[in-house]
């Protein structure tokens, strides 16, 4: 299982492919826009050609023995089908597992987003040597992936972590999904840059990486929605580490730029919302592999195919 991979992480705007040595490193990279509305084939047909882009790079006599692929999801990992997921509508219920491999003739794995960086981090990064942690993605929306015992763990419709819409106050903001003052609401990059606006009263074109820049310069508003923005992301670790008993919880995304900014007023509010002696347990960290955490986390599981 040595050999060389190729790792894709399919957002829904652009896809990033990386080649992947026998060492586990990043060799040469592709980004290819999404354009899903154009429909599977002509996504696979663009994924072919920036494989062979990369195929190209391979030191002689060489070759790609596997690819893994991950996209939001919700996703069925074991017929290797998209299922409905709301960013990618033109890509709805395509096999797109059984697509990839037979354009491109070799073994293909596919997984969910959060599932797969987790994996990354998990082995090569942040949670490297732990049997046990959580991965929080807090970028445009909120999710997260379990890894127990050293596996992923799913839960029973592969939909196990997803705590983007765990309620914290059923009065707050309305979110996306229909629900109040859920944690997506707060922690997402568009809760953010949308809680920021409200209390500023003003109209706000930016993001949640420039309200966090705006808290880094000194803005006290800015300040006061990242702190909250951090608190909710204690809540949400002191809830999942009362039920799991995870200590170690690693956040990535967008939002994790932002740094001690959410770190810190996250790392305040866990004691204060879990009993002691776990409480004083957990840890909460940055990622330390940022966007290349999802090609590495296919790249790993396309490995295991070969």
């Amino acid at each position: 299982m040595g050999g060389w991979v190729i790792g894709v992480d399919l957002g829904g705007t652009k896809t990033e492919l990386g080649l992947v040595s026998p060492g586990d490193e990043i060799a040469a990279r592709r980004r290819i826009p999404t354009q899903q509305a154009e429909g599977p084939q002509a996504l696979v047909r663009r994924i072919v050609e920036a494989v062979a882009g990369l195929a190209a790079e391979l030191p002689p006599g060489e070759r790609v023995s596997a690819l893994g692929i991950c996209t939001p999801g919700p996703v069925d990992h074991r017929t290797g089908a998209l299922i409905d997921p709301p960013n990618l509508p033109g890509l709805h219920h395509t096999p797109l597992r059984d697509l990839l491999a037979e354009a491109l003739g070799v073994p293909v794995s596919l997984e969910h987003d959060a599932k797969a960086a987790a994996l990354g981090e998990h082995r090569f990064g942040a949670g490297r040597g732990a049997d046990h942690m959580v991965y929080i993605v807090a970028g445009t929306g909120v999710g997260a992936a379990i890894i127990a015992e050293g596996r992923l763990f799913r839960g029973q419709h592969n939909a196990a972590g997803e705590i983007g819409h765990m309620t914290l106050d059923r009065h707050g903001e309305l979110c996306t999904c229909g629900a109040r003052g859920c944690v997506q609401t707060y922690l997402s990059g568009p809760g953010i840059a949308g809680r920021y606006q409200k209390a500023a009263g003003t109209a706000f074109n930016g993001t949640g990486e420039d309200v966090a820049r705006l808290a880094g310069a000194g803005d006290p508003l800015a300040a006061r929605v990242m702190q909250e923005a951090g608190e909710a992301l204690g809540l949400a670790v002191a809830a999942m580490a009362g039920m799991l008993d995870v200590e170690l919880y690693v956040l990535g995304g967008s939002v994790a730029k932002a740094g001690s900014l959410v770190l810190e007023p996250a790392r305040r509010t866990v004691p204060q919302y879990c009993v002691g002696s776990v409480g004083k347990r957990v840890r909460i960290v940055a990622s330390t592999l940022a966007e290349d955490a999802a090609i590495l986390g296919c790249a790993w599981q396309a490995r295991q195919l070969t």
